[in-house]
């Protein structure tokens, strides 16, 4: 499949506006920092999404979960500064959230997915979200992605956006998604907000299948601090305008147009993981050799999640002693006696373990490897022909200082 990355976000798919305001759904919030958003389809859309496993859900989880029975949305309503969840009224202010976009867009509240992300526990202002909202209808054009992709970030410190164009049956398609998350990153569905737009025409039960098979694969190899949030939520809505033969079964096109959402969601997993709550570095696991991908897949998340692993990479010390202790006790079954183990990055690779054993290595040129922005744990288990790579980012100073304080 030939694809290429285009500009556009969110907008880039044909019918698909974009539009954000500051609202100040969170008291004191900067009237710099935009903190309401929409996105919004001319044609109405098949959808699919995936949500946060924590069994405390906020209320938007909820509320998207019963628009989308039906398979079927036109757009999608954001706040950033509260998170909607554990708190009194928030099934019926997240309702009222989708009313207001409705009535500003003469839509239903149930065309709309809605989703909420910030403070856990305090309720939301829903009056500056009711009188933002007419606004955030003004502003939607073909050029809002990027106001967007701002407006739904927390702690984030860059945006997350990616398109794509590619074929399919003579036609162009295109798929762009934003996405925040940097901190309560742990996810067993998609991750924090994923918005994912497309112009393809397909099924919901192709749409379904597909998001389900990259959900695993991307955003399930991420972690950051191990939690999973009240409001993780991953959605796509395809409206069908790029005129492409509709994909309903699992043939080429199916597999030409899942490999392009493989690709969005890769590329937004690494982002979220290299953009952690005051990484420094981004952190990729690579397990090769294992008997099975699950098993790989454990071991690698395993490594990526582990604290002291995440501090020996942000000391850029070549501790691999850590890396095999957060391996035992992944549950995954392995022998510690085959296992190779190297560091490597832009600087070059060095091996530190081989079949169990630590090996005399040059520790001037390890710091200089774990000194870079990507740093690659290798590990070769030699038992199998199976893989897998999970990312997540090195434990800074700076991540308990910005969660010490986060709710005031």
């Amino acid at each position: 499949m030939t694809m290429k990355e285009i500009s556009g976000g969110v907008c880039a798919a044909q019918g698909f506006t974009a539009g954000a305001v500051h609202c100040g759904v969170k008291a004191g919030s900067s009237p710099d920092k935009d903190d309401l958003a929409m996105i919004l389809s001319e044609k109405e859309c098949t959808a699919a999404a995936v949500y946060t496993l924590n069994r405390v859900k906020a209320a938007p989880i909820y509320v998207t979960m019963d628009h989308l029975e039906n398979g079927v949305a036109w757009g999608i309503v954001a706040n950033s500064g509260n998170a909607n969840a554990c708190c009194p009224q928030s099934h019926e202010n997240a309702q009222l959230m989708c009313q207001a976009a409705a009535d500003a867009t003469g839509r239903e509240a149930e065309d709309f997915v809605v989703a909420s992300t910030g403070v856990i526990g305090q309720t939301i202002n829903i009056a500056a979200i009711q009188s933002g909202m007419p606004r955030v209808a003004e502003k939607l054009s073909r050029d809002g992605s990027d106001a967007v992709a701002w407006a739904i970030m927390t702690t984030d410190t860059v945006k997350k956006e990616i398109a794509l164009s590619f074929h399919l049956g003579g036609k162009e398609v295109r798929l762009g998604a934003i996405a925040k998350g940097s901190g309560m990153i742990h996810p067993n569905m998609g991750t924090m907000l994923v918005f994912i737009t497309t112009d393809c025409a397909i099924t919901r039960e192709m749409l379904g299948d597909a998001l389900h098979e990259v959900i695993p694969k991307t955003f399930n190899r991420v972690t950051v601090d191990g939690d999973t949030s009240t409001n993780d939520m991953c959605v796509v809505l395809a409206n069908g305008m790029a005129g492409n033969p509709l994909v309903e079964w699992k043939d080429e096109d199916y597999e030409v147009f899942r490999d392009a959402l493989m690709h969005v969601c890769r590329s937004l997993a690494r982002a979220i993981a290299g953009d952690g709550e005051g990484a420094s570095k981004l952190i990729t696991c690579i397990v090769s050799g294992a008997r099975s991908e699950e098993n790989a897949e454990r071991l690698a998340k395993a490594v990526v999640g582990s604290a002291l692993v995440k501090a020996a990479i942000f000391g850029s010390d070549a501790n691999w002693g850590r890396v095999m202790c957060a391996m035992g006790y992944s549950k995954a079954p392995f022998r510690p006696e085959h296992v190779d183990v190297f560091f490597r990055s832009q600087a070059g690779e060095i091996a530190v373990c081989r079949q169990g054993d630590g090996l005399v290595f040059d520790e001037d040129k390890a710091t200089e490897i774990l000194n870079q922005k990507e740093v690659v744990i290798a590990v070769d288990l030699h038992e199998g022909e199976e893989s897998a790579e999970c990312w997540g980012c090195d434990l800074t100073y700076d991540y308990v200082k910005i969660n010490g304080d986060y709710r005031t």
